[in-house]
């Protein structure tokens, strides 16, 4: 990865972040899977909404800052029909965003925790 595209990435991330403490994502971490072997992403995010109708407004939060702020669309979203658990593919960042007792059933932080855990208390 050149330093360009590892920038352009920690951008996205970082907007990511911010959209989901806009709208108030519960115990958002991420994972750094880059030094986990045969990784498919470079970062994961997680988090989780206490109703459907937050997992949407998570999600419409994540969708909306990076179209309009860095003109960057995910490849594929899964989970917008139910709002159970939503997964937002943008290609080296995985986000994942939960209805709560889901995310405690999956526990995707557990399965994944060969990579480089981070829980983020607080964006500036």
């Amino acid at each position: 990865m050149t330093e360009n595209q590892k920038s352009d990435t920690l951008q996205r991330l970082d907007l990511i972040l911010e959209a989901l403490k806009d709208k108030k994502g519960e115990n958002i971490v991420t994972i750094n899977m880059e030094k986990v072997g045969n990784a498919f992403c470079d970062y994961f995010v997680i988090c989780h909404g206490n109703s459907t109708t937050q997992v949407d407004a998570l999600s419409d939060s994540v969708h909306h800052r990076l179209k309009t702020e860095m003109n960057v669309r995910a490849h594929h979203i899964e989970g917008i029909n139910n709002s159970l658990w939503i997964l937002m593919d943008y290609s080296d960042i995985l986000v994942h965003i939960f209805l709560e007792e889901q995310r405690s059933f999956y526990n995707l932080e557990e399965l994944w925790g060969d990579g480089k855990m981070e829980s983020i208390k607080d964006i500036k």
